[in-house]
């Protein structure tokens, strides 16, 4: 099979090459934050290498201005295919990145380490410094989720390859508060280590078309609470089914994909759930039309303690753009977020029920006055836009070093 054509840069500017293995491009479904965060640079250009098997979804995703994928081998589980999907990104990106012309910045984000790993060689190879951005901290997470033991050697080879890459970083971007006492703790010198969580921009949420004819386009005829994300062990998305059923008076809609939801299909329709509806994931350009015919914005999450200050959930900066009352059931940064601002309300996690009772109990004033205090708090403190101009001085902090 032929090669494809190398990739050639436009214009002489600063470059940086970023490895994550689930970016998506605008007009797909799922984590957009490198294509929205990279192409506000000011005087860099920007060239992403992702997986072309985009995971909600299940679709093959092709190559667009800035973004480029390789070949990876798909999966249907957390099992070995899992890993071995990662490693065929790895081994992919490191041979499309060698392929790369001169750069200055090599940003390789987890959260699974393969991902980093292969960004550090490359940034090794190309003699450039090497940024780690920590999503999630490996292998913490999956301990604290009760998919892997401290005992294993599995658990050992992470940590000592969480450790080598931590050291190795130039710069380390970090998408909580709470990561950076963690990684301190381990050794991190505090000034490698940046804050810049996820973030949206309210000008990005412009429903198309009026809220009542969005309604009847997809079917919202009653107090709609819409979930849109991954379908994965850590969203705890069993529990937002049991919320459902003790809420009947709300509609629950789940929009994504992932490894379980066939299985919560399967649970949902078992326990006669008539107010749970399942929706194909719809690309991010969707989203705005999506949460502008719902009436509430739900984020949920595994009952995790890691969750509880280290996370920087997209979905509820979505929910808070787009104007959409907000609950979500993470204790901690997140719960602290939604109440203080005033954008919704938060529960514990076994709480989901009470709170879509609760909030499909108030007027439609009242949602509509919460979705708005969100918006605001959004546009002050967290847009896009205030993001990239953190991460184009942190990359600039790299480069001078």
């Amino acid at each position: 099979m032929a090669l494809s054509t190398p990739w050639r840069w436009p214009v002489r500017r600063r470059r940086v090459l970023v490895l994550n293995h689930f970016a998506a491009p605008r007009g797909e479904a799922g984590g957009t934050r490198h294509v929205e965060l990279f192409s506000r640079l000011d005087g860099w250009e920007h060239l992403i290498i992702a997986s072309n098997l985009n995971p909600q979804t299940g679709r093959r995703v092709g190559d667009s201005e800035g973004f480029v994928t390789v070949p990876v081998m798909g999966y249907s589980s957390n099992g070995i295919s899992r890993i071995l999907n990662w490693i065929s990104y790895a081994a992919a990106a490191m041979l499309r990145g060698m392929r790369v012309g001169r750069v200055d910045v090599v940003y390789g984000s987890s959260p699974h380490l393969l991902a980093a790993l292969a960004a550090w060689l490359l940034s090794i190879i190309k003699r450039v410094p090497f940024v780690l951005e920590v999503r999630d901290l490996w292998p913490k997470v999956l301990v604290d989720m009760n998919h892997l033991s401290t005992n294993s050697p599995i658990y050992r080879v992470l940590t000592a390859l969480e450790e080598f890459l931590y050291a190795r970083a130039r710069t380390i971007v970090i998408m909580a508060e709470g990561s950076r006492t963690e990684l301190v703790a381990r050794g991190v010198a505090p000034h490698k280590i940046v804050y810049i969580p996820n973030g949206a921009d309210p000008e990005d949420f412009v429903a198309s078309a009026p809220r009542e004819d969005l309604r009847l386009r997809y079917g919202f005829d009653r107090v709609t609470a819409v979930y849109a994300g991954a379908h994965g062990p850590a969203n705890g998305l069993d529990l937002l089914l049991d919320g459902a059923e003790q809420a009947p008076n709300v509609d629950v809609v789940l929009v994504g994909g992932g490894v379980l939801k066939h299985g919560l299909q399967e649970s949902a329709q078992a326990r006669g759930l008539t107010n749970v509806r399942f929706m194909d994931p719809v690309p991010k350009s969707e989203i705005p039309d999506l949460l502008a015919a719902a009436d509430i914005g739900v984020h949920v999450l595994a009952d995790v303690e890691l969750f509880r200050s280290a996370v920087s959930p997209n979905k509820v900066f979505d929910y808070m753009a787009a104007g959409r009352a907000t609950l979500t059931n993470c204790p901690g940064i997140v719960s602290d977020l939604v109440m203080d601002s005033h954008a919704g309300l938060a529960v514990s996690p076994n709480e989901i029920g009470h709170g879509l009772d609760k909030l499909g109990s108030q007027t439609n004033e009242d949602l509509i006055a919460m979705g708005i205090n969100g918006r605001a708090w959004i546009s002050r403190n967290q847009s896009r836009s205030a993001m990239a101009n953190l991460l184009n001085h942190a990359l600039e902090d790299a480069i001078s070093l």
